[in-house]
Parts: C-alpha cells; sequence; structure tokens
C-alpha cells in the first residue's frame, strides 16, 4: 500500500455540528447540493470508518473480528458525481486511520463480494442506483458483508457524521487501488455449470450503467470455456449522463427497447439491469417482462432440485406462488420483511441456500448471503438449457395459477400511510381475514390477499394483490382497492 498522506485532511481539523438527513432505513441517498456533497460524504465516511475501526479493537469483539484487516473496501457506479463523492469518502475513512481498498467503478455487489474476500472490516458503494440523475448515495456494510441499518448501526453513523467529534489522534491510513475483477468474475462464475449449456440468444440490456464491463467479462468467460451463446448487447457502454434514460426496468417505458430487441433478435430471453445492477430484470422470448415474484418461484424450485429440503426466504407482498412451489418441492419456507437487511439476517439466521424480492433482488448463501444482479440469468440460462423450456413456459403455469396486480403506486395527498393503513385494516375487518403486519399490512380472505406498505425510500404507497386461479377476481379487487384508495388521496404515481 502507498501513503496517503497528501490527499488527506489533517485528523484534527474541527468540525461543526450539522444535521444530515440523507440517512434512510436501509443506506444514505440524497440530492446532490441540497442533502448530500463532498462534506457530508468526508464525514460520513469518517465517521463510518472510526466506527469499524474501535469497534475491531474492542476486546468483546475479538473473536467476531478475528483475521480480518483493518481496512475498508469502497467502489462508485457510474455517475457523474459518484467518483468525487468516493475520494470525499475515502480521505475521511483515511484520516480515521483506516486502510482503503479502492475497487474503481463498480456495481454495489463487487462491494459485497470484496468486503467478504479481502477479508475487510466493511465497505462502501457510491450509488443511487435508478434514483434521478441529479441524486446520489452510499450503501455500507460491515464484516463478512453484513448489511447495515437504522436499527443496526447507520444511526450511529449518522450520529457520529453529525456531531463531528471525530477522534483526532489517529495515524493516516493508507490507500490502494484493486481494480482487478477476477476474482469476483471467477466466483459468479461457479453458479452455472457451462457443460449443460444449450444455444441460446439473449439480449443484455445494461442502461448505460455499471453492468457492462462485468457483463463483458462474464461473457468472454462463457465463450472461452465454450458456450454455445450469442448475445446482443444493449445501451452497454456506461455513460453517466444516461443517454437512453435512467436506468429502472421497474418503469414500464424503460422495457421497450430490451422487449424490441427480444423480438427483433429473435431471442430467448432478455436480461435487463438497473445502475448498480444488484436488481436483474427478465424477459421470455415474446418480449414479455415477467414480474419478479414469478423468477423467484422458478429460482426457488431450481434450487430445491438441487439442494432438497433447504431454507428459501421470501418477502410478504406476493407470496401464494412462491409458497406453492416450496411446498411442492418439499422445502422449507421462511417469510421475511421485505429489504436487503431483513432478507439477509433472515437467511443466515435460518441458513437458507436462496432468497428472492419481487422487486428483482436475488440473493444466495454461497454469494455472502448477499443480493446479486449477475447470478441470476446465469441461472435462467442452466435452467433453459436443462429443462429444454423457455422462460415463458417455465412461468405460465405460475402465473395462471397465481395471478397478480404487480405493485401498484400511490402518491399520498391527504393521509400519511399510518393512517390510510389502519383505515383499510377496520374496512375490511368484518370480513375476518387472516391478518399480517410483518411488513405493512397483509390481508388473506383465502381466494384473493393483499399487501399495502409504505415506501422506504420514497413518499409513496405500495400496494400489491393476488388471487388463486381467478384473474377475474384479481380485477375486481385491484379495480375496488384503488377507488377506495382514491377516496383517501391515494393518487396512482
Amino acid at each position: 500500500m502507498s501513503n496517503s498522506a497528501t490527499i488527506g485532511y489533517h485528523p484534527a481539523t474541527e468540525f461543526t455540528p450539522i444535521i444530515i438527513n440523507s440517512f434512510k432505513a436501509y443506506d444514505i441517498r440524497g440530492e446532490l447540493g441540497v442533502n448530500l456533497d463532498e462534506d457530508i460524504v468526508y464525514r460520513i465516511g469518517r465517521a463510518f470508518a472510526q466506527i469499524l475501526f474501535q469497534r475491531y479493537h474492542a476486546a468483546d469483539a475479538k473473536a467476531e473480528l478475528e483475521n480480518l484487516k483493518p481496512a475498508v473496501v469502497i467502489g462508485s457506479d457510474i455517475r457523474h458525481s459518484s467518483e468525487q463523492l468516493k475520494q470525499a469518502a475515502i480521505r475521511g475513512m483515511l484520516d480515521a486511520g483506516v486502510d482503503v481498498i479502492d475497487l474503481g467503478m463498480t456495481g454495489t455487489e463487487e462491494v459485497y463480494f470484496a468486503t467478504s474476500h479481502y477479508q475487510a472490516l466493511g465497505g462502501i458503494e457510491v450509488t443511487a442506483s435508478h434514483n434521478p440523475i441529479n441524486y446520489n448515495g452510499l450503501k455500507l456494510v460491515k464484516e463478512h458483508s453484513k448489511p447495515i441499518s437504522a436499527d443496526d448501526g447507520l444511526a450511529e453513523i449518522q450520529a457520529l457524521a453529525e456531531s463531528g467529534q471525530f477522534i483526532t489522534d489517529s495515524t493516516l491510513g493508507n490507500l490502494q487501488l484493486l481494480t482487478d475483477k477476477s476474482a469476483y468474475i471467477n466466483h459468479v462464475m461457479t453458479f452455472v455449470d457451462i457443460d449443460k449449456l444449450k444455444p441460446l440468444k439473449l439480449v443484455i440490456n445494461s442502461g448505460n450503467g455499471s453492468a457492462g464491463p462485468v457483463v463483458d467479462l462474464l461473457i468472454d468467460k462463457l465463450l472461452q470455456a465454450g458456450a454455445p451463446i450469442e448475445v446482443i448487447k444493449l445501451h452497454h457502454t456506461p455513460d453517466g449522463s444516461f443517454p437512453n434514460g435512467i436506468p429502472n426496468p421497474m418503469i414500464e417505458a424503460n422495457r421497450v427497447a430490451t422487449q424490441q430487441a427480444v423480438l427483433e433478435g429473435k431471442a430467448n430471453l432478455g436480461i435487463a439491469f438497473d445502475g448498480d445492477f444488484d436488481r436483474c430484470f427478465l424477459f421470455d422470448e415474446q418480449g414479455n417482462f415477467i414480474d419478479g415474484s414469478y423468477i423467484v418461484g422458478m429460482l426457488a424450485q431450481a434450487f430445491l432440485n438441487k439442494y432438497p429440503s433447504e431454507s428459501i426466504v421470501y418477502d410478504p407482498r406476493v407470496i401464494y406462488n412462491t409458497e406453492a412451489v416450496i411446498a411442492e418441492h418439499n422445502g422449507k419456507a421462511v417469510i421475511s420483511k421485505s429489504g436487503h437487511s431483513f432478507i439477509k439476517q433472515v437467511m443466515r439466521d435460518s441458513g437458507a441456500v436462496y432468497g428472492g424480492e419481487m422487486s428483482a433482488h436475488h440473493y444466495f448463501r454461497d454469494f455472502f448471503y448477499c443480493d446479486s444482479g449477475m447470478i441470476p440469468w446465469l441461472l435462467t440460462i442452466e435452467l433453459l438449457s436443462v429443462t429444454g423450456k423457455t422462460l415463458s413456459e417455465l412461468v405460465s403455469g405460475y402465473i395462471k395459477a397465481y395471478p397478480s396486480s404487480g405493485e401498484l403506486n400511490f402518491h399520498l395527498t391527504t393521509h400519511d400511510a399510518s393512517t390510510i393503513i389502519s383505515a383499510i385494516e377496520e374496512k375490511f375487518s368484518v370480513q375476518n381475514p387472516i391478518n399480517s403486519t410483518l411488513d405493512g399490512l397483509s390481508l388473506n380472505f383465502g381466494e384473493w390477499r393483499f399487501n399495502l406498505r409504505a415506501s422506504n425510500t420514497e413518499p409513496l404507497i405500495r400496494l400489491n394483490i393476488e388471487s388463486r386461479g381467478d384473474a377475474e377476481l384479481l380485477t375486481t379487487k385491484t379495480q375496488d382497492i384503488q377507488q377506495w384508495l382514491a377516496t383517501q388521496g391515494a393518487i396512482p404515481a
């Protein structure tokens, strides 16, 4: 490592207390120049490193942190503001006396991997993922790639960053640039059996985000090993100005380019990513976007075929299909509150082999219980090859047996989310549904159910409705609840 004293602030600099309101439930996300800038990120980086470093030297943490290095890994996405914010975080961590490994331009899962691979105390990815171009943020993990949330360390980091009461007698840390992705690529490739792959044509839309270089490396590996695949690359070059729009395939308009490319290229599969590629979105051979809940069921079945009787973790927004698949394949169903920090902890507690959210986050025990956007499509091309089925054939039975509305979002204009959730619970109480408040409100009426919850990241309320094989009932109930929400001032987003 090279000494970094020339790029750090002096550790003894005094800081005036400030308020930082860019901290969210799971990460840090803010508008540039409003509640996020280089000075704020410096303070966050320094606070993060100081807390990790103090914990590293605490006697009661020795066993848990044994064999770890007093270092933090950091990467950043392709946004124009990300490199400067990353350098600010690096200065803060170096001034806290912690060594820093700079991974260069990365996706979030590369930081997850590197944190464990390099046995670091923690990791930071500078990214705003799918948020507007004038936003950015930081995703943080601690040792062994474990998440940090508001209830588990994030509030402590915020308090120290705001107070500016940093330790001022530390020796400056050292900085090392390690941009080689070979270990990460090799690990991801362990999830696919190349010998089982059949001829397939893929459309891969990287959204001009950080995915392009990793896609290139994975495709090269596949081709070098003789995989009979052909790839059409779409919006492939990383470009922080996002000339084809912010990469967010959850927005229907953003799906069109991938859908058209699949149809025009007569491809077997379409694949799209968000900006930091921690989510993977799939399109079938007819260009249809496949809702994430059905992908969870498909991957759960694939894992249970390989690992009988294992646990599968899923979130409570859409459950009928996932629970049916797990039961049919003799797995153990473990439900968790949605959100990566909850899913990962429940997976660790249960030892689950796989966890999935309908939001297109997929988690893997053999990827440090973390989410990956690259592993799902590799698993899918193996599944298409082994079964000889198309993606539409793999999921059509799921969709028919358990139709769902997809996630419907509403802006709140009159009441807050908790008021609306309480009111709808009262409205349906006379029908005596099975009630769960694990995540928002879930009411199960036997032949249909819904989940209504407040967004953790945006001023929205989110609705999901599903039925047991009755598309007409689904349509009726969706219309009824939408109309009722309108009376409460909830307007479709």
